[in-house]
């Protein structure tokens, strides 16, 4: 079995089987249904499981977080997301891995993600120690609550309506059509019932949105019983209305569900049809990985062979085939590196690269400092096959160099020509007897 990342990545399609929780468990269950209400909307500090039931580092974690749960009834609230079943919840919080615990305090929008140990007494001291700093905050003047302002109707929501673009027929072709952005907008009246259940879930989208898309997808609101002239050009007729807009294209109609998390993963599609392929880069320095390996949930690194080995040629078909595979997994925002065999020994070593020759490749988890390596063939359907398994997060990992990150040398980069070997010394033997050297006797 190839050794692959286990719980780096979130599973894509891999069918849901019996939960790890049931009713008689002091672990609450959360669903899309019941999440904003129960979490949310509450005062209650919470500890929320993102886990998937095939999972087996969940299912060693199960007894102890109900032993947890039980240990903390009526002072810190456990819950249980299965975010296989559910994973527009679990998109919506960002869970990669399973499983990944998330502490929802003082600012529900924006929890904490829990490092602790995973038995019951670092669990139970780990919500303590976030307690602790809750009342503190909450002594010194914080109000603990979400940043969303209350609106006619509407309660609290996770999100903060500032984050919601006001749309006029004034601005709308300035702000919308003319924005190389991606657009969600919705019509609404405000008068209608089903546009007040949407507006919190809009307002949390719109928050989420533009921190996983750097601003690049956007949501608007237009109030179409006064914005007619808008209204009228798209031919809005019920509300809650929501289209798409992209630049140069005819708006479409969203089709998706009206939760957050449903709109979030819309948008995160949506972003990453538009997005480039991220860019494929020559690892020079430490500042290229650190910043890359930073930025991203997992790193791909490939060690090429030397220049003399392939030529300019060799190399450029290697480097084509990683662009092709940046491009195809694109939508997992990867950071993509590559350096030459031989000048990062270090990185090499702590990667277990060089045995199987090269090229090689492997991907690193920075956050939690594991990486793998591929056993394939450095090919479209090697690295495909490679890959696809990372995104299911099978098999075993690695501890990198460990624990800690190896030195990384500042080197020149690739010129993009073909190698040359080294200038040889040419000895001048003209004035050289040889036959002083040459002992006649030995004839």
């Amino acid at each position: 079995m190839r050794p692959l990342l286990l719980g780096v990545l979130s599973c894509c399609l891999v069918l849901s089987v019996q939960g790890l929780y049931s009713s008689s468990d002091d672990v609450i269950e959360l669903t899309p249904s019941n999440f904003n209400r129960e979490v949310i909307q509450s005062d209650t500090l919470w500890l929320v499981e993102f886990y998937a039931p095939w999972c087996g580092h969940c299912k060693n974690l199960a007894p102890e977080w109900k032993k947890a749960a039980t240990a903390l009834k009526g002072i810190v609230k456990v819950g249980a997301v299965d975010a296989d079943q559910h994973n527009s919840l679990g998109g919506q919080y960002g869970v990669r891995g399973f499983p990944t615990i998330k502490i929802f305090g003082a600012n529900k929008n924006s929890p904490e993600e829990y490092q602790g140990g995973r038995s019951s007494q670092a669990i139970v001291d780990g919500a303590m120690n976030a307690l602790r700093t809750l009342v503190k905050e909450r002594l010194s003047g914080k109000s603990g609550g979400s940043s969303y302002s209350k609106q006619s109707g509407g309660g609290s929501s996770g999100g903060s309506k500032k984050d919601v673009v006001e749309l006029t027929d004034d601005n709308f072709d300035k702000m919308v059509l003319d924005s190389d952005d991606v657009w969600l907008v919705e019509f609404f009246a405000p008068w209608c019932g089903h546009c007040k259940n949407l507006e919190p879930e809009w307002a949390a989208a719109a928050s989420a949105i533009k921190e996983h898309t750097k601003g690049k997808v956007r949501l608007g609101a237009v109030d179409a019983t006064v914005h007619q002239v808008v209204s009228g050009r798209y031919g809005i007729r019920g509300f809650p209305t929501i289209k798409i807009f992209r630049k140069g294209e005819e708006p479409e109609d969203y089709q998706g569900g009206r939760s957050r998390g449903d709109i979030i993963e819309r948008a995160l599609d949506l972003f990453s049809d538009n997005a480039p392929a991220p860019e494929l880069l020559e690892i020079l320095g430490e500042d290229v990985l650190k910043k890359t390996c930073e930025d991203s949930q997992l790193c791909i690194i490939a060690v090429l062979p030397h220049i003399l080995d392939t030529g300019a040629a060799g190399r450029n078909s290697y480097l084509e085939v990683m662009m092709k595979m940046s491009e195809k997994y694109k939508k997992k925002m990867w950071g993509w590196l590559w350096s030459e065999a031989g000048t990062q020994m270090e990185l090499e070593a702590s990667l277990g690269i060089g045995g199987f020759g090269y090229p090689a490749m492997a991907a690193i988890n920075t956050r939690k400092m594991k990486f793998a390596l591929m056993r394939g063939s450095f090919s479209e359907t090697g690295i495909h096959e490679f890959l696809r398994e990372l995104s299911v997060g099978r098999g075993s990992t690695a501890t990198l160099g460990g624990g800690v990150m190896p030195k990384i040398n500042s080197v020149e980069p690739w010129d993009g020509q073909d190698g040359q070997l080294p200038e040889e010394e040419d000895y001048d033997l003209s004035d050289v007897d040889l036959d002083d050297d040459f002992d006649k006797d030995e004839l």
